[in-house]
């Protein structure tokens, strides 16, 4: 039950304010002619769409898929590679699918709070009218203010999550049950007919319709993706419980009052409680939930990003853990400022929900197809289904996945390219960083000294041998380090005991403390160490050290010299890299963060080598 509870917080956070504006658009797109059947198909179509896209397709099947209890687009990565896909372009396509779903993220990251609190300060238009012109600088300074906490971390904020959110669904099943009971007509939406007779009658407005239907079932990769917070049965029994009973509720409320009164144009949210207090209740109370879905979509953009920086795919940022006790808190400033900039300004620039509603939606039903391509390749890869059963299912996602994506396409001249263009952004980044340090690994590590070689020159009576210890980084775990090889042609010796180090990621969220650390002793005084973390754990070289002196290697970590290659890229004549992609590495490679505060090395204890790395 308390993970349930927390999970209200956290995960339905962004589905949960949806009935902020869903039905609020859909009735500005419905057919003028027999209004009250338009009302009652769009309801169904809302009622219908929640069904199947949460209920059936992921808490039904796609949760199931959980890499060691993690979630999300990187843990159907992970899941879906075999040992036949070093051989085979499979693993290749999919690597970039999921890479495309995870660079739309960071636009859903960037509209859903920004469409979120202005769905939310618009109710005060419902109770001053002559607020309308200031609704997006008050929304723009709730997000400022939002974003320049987020250093102080979410623990504290996060603990009344839950009960807010708890508060809030209560809220929408209240309102919702009052207008039920006055107009029970509004029932008859249950029956999904009349959502396929409102598409079929009404051809020319059936993507306009389903455009916005979507707004209702965007945070359902939420799901997904916070899974391992809190886990798959409870966050089903979350949904069932309390969240899609307060949804359901909500819109058909809604839907009762714009039925019971079809003169009034105010968002019907709004305008189904009282004027007074308790407009006033459920404005206050709105803004409160909008905040905490914006801070679980800021949250989980952190993570996002150190799970890619992990992986490779990413160049290294400042990630600041800001509760000791809980690794997944964390805070990324550059990440933050960046969201932060583009939120406030979508705000400023769009103004309105109506008019930001039509660059939401592409992102979110893009990656939800992205994910259905990935369940297909754990479930035939993974789990070893049949093609005729693996098919089946995901064609059906495919079919409600792609309708909706293919009704939004529509809204990309009018918005829809800004969380694209985000997109593609991030992508071209993750892609340069990747491509570009798999050429500095093909150009200046694969050739360099075996581990025999070495260890021929350290039994060499000409190689003077000092006191103290030496950790010289390595990517791989094989051979000898380039700084290794610089210090001992520049000094002309080596420490007494020299530490070969690798931090290794796994394709796992987190690593058990057994499989961590890995000791290895070469001889003459060399050792080699390996530490290995999962791809949402951040890896730390003062304590591997610190395992490896209480494993019986002879090093006081406080200690320890470490050494660092400090690659200086240069412009080859040839080169496998495109221009752009040599330019944006370079780019990145200057301003991505050291190493060695990364790895959270004393900058006391370190000795940089330049490195000429002709790309």
């Amino acid at each position: 039950m308390a993970l349930a509870l927390g999970a209200l917080g956290v995960v339905f956070g962004d589905i949960g304010t949806s009935p902020l504006y869903t039905l609020n658009e859909t009735l500005g797109v419905l057919p003028g002619a027999a209004r009250a059947e338009a009302i009652l198909g769009s309801l169904s179509l809302i009622a219908w769409a929640l069904s199947f896209a949460v209920c059936f397709k992921y808490l039904g099947f796609v949760t199931l898929a959980d890499n060691r209890g993690e979630g999300g687009v990187f843990a159907l990565l992970a899941l879906s590679q075999t040992r036949d896909d070093e051989r085979s372009r499979g693993r290749a396509w999919l690597t970039f699918v999921v890479l495309v779903g995870a660079a739309l993220l960071y636009g859903d990251g960037v509209i859903t709070p920004a469409i979120s609190v202005l769905g939310a300060t618009e109710g005060l238009v419902t109770l001053r009218p002559s607020l309308e012109p200031f609704v997006p600088a008050i929304a723009a300074g709730i997000l400022l203010a939002l974003f320049s906490i987020q250093h102080r971390g979410s623990g504290a904020i996060g603990r009344a999550f839950g009960p807010v959110m708890l508060l809030w669904f209560a809220t929408l099943a209240l309102f919702g049950i009052v207008q039920i009971v006055r107009m029970p007509e509004v029932l008859r939406a249950l029956n999904p007919i009349l959502g396929v007779r409102l598409l079929l009658d009404h051809p020319a407005h059936a993507t306009s319709i389903l455009g916005t239907v979507t707004l209702a079932i965007t945070g359902t990769e939420a799901l997904y993706a916070d899974m391992g917070h809190f886990g798959r049965r409870a966050i089903a029994l979350a949904w069932y419980t309390v969240a899609f009973p307060g949804l359901a509720l909500s819109y058909f409320g809604q839907g009762a009052f714009a039925l019971a009164h079809p003169e009034n144009a105010l968002n019907p949210f709004f305008a189904q409680a009282p004027a007074g207090w308790w407009r006033g209740y459920l404005i206050a109370l709105s803004t409160a939930a909008a905040i905490i879905a914006s801070q679980a979509l800021i949250s989980g953009t952190f993570s996002l990003t150190r799970q890619a920086i992990q992986l490779g795919y990413f160049p290294r940022l400042n990630v600041r853990h800001t509760n000791a006790d809980e690794i997944g808190q964390i805070y990324l400033p550059l990440v933050n400022v960046s969201l932060a900039v583009l939120s406030v300004s979508v705000v400023l620039i769009f103004g309105s929900v109506a008019r930001l509603a039509t660059a939401y939606g592409i992102a979110v039903t893009a990656t939800m197809l992205i994910t259905t391509l990935a369940f297909y390749r754990v479930a035939r890869a993974r789990w070893h289904w049949s093609r005729a059963r693996a098919l089946a299912l995901c064609l059906a996602f495919l079919t409600f996945d792609a309708a909706f994506l293919l009704a939004n396409i529509h809204k990309f001249p009018d918005g829809g390219w800004l969380p694209f263009a985000l997109g593609v952004l991030v992508l071209a980044l993750m892609y340069a960083w990747k491509s570009g340090r798999q050429e500095v690994q093909r150009r200046v590590y694969q050739n360099s000294v075996t581990q025999e070689e070495l260890l021929e020159i350290a039994r060499s009576p000409h190689l003077l041998r000092v006191e103290g210890a030496a950790v010289f980084m390595m990517g791989t775990a094989g051979g000898a380090p380039l700084a290794l090889l610089h210090h001992l042609r520049a000094n002309q010796c080596m420490h007494q005991t020299v530490i070969l180090l690798t931090l290794a990621t796994e394709l796992v969220p987190a690593v058990g403390e057994s499989e961590r650390f890995h000791l290895e002793d070469l001889g003459e005084g060399i050792w080699r160490v390996i530490g290995r973390f999962g791809y949402m754990e951040s890896p730390d070289a003062t304590k591997l050290l610190a395992s490896a002196a209480a494993a019986g290697v002879p090093i006081d970590p406080a200690a320890a010299t470490y050494f660092f290659n400090r690659e200086i890229i240069q412009d080859a004549e040839h080169s496998r890299l495109r221009g752009w992609e040599k330019g944006l590495y370079s780019f990145l490679s200057r301003n991505a963060r050291p190493a060695k505060d990364y790895f959270n090395i004393p900058p006391s204890q370190i000795i940089e080598l330049g490195l000429t790395v002709y790309l």
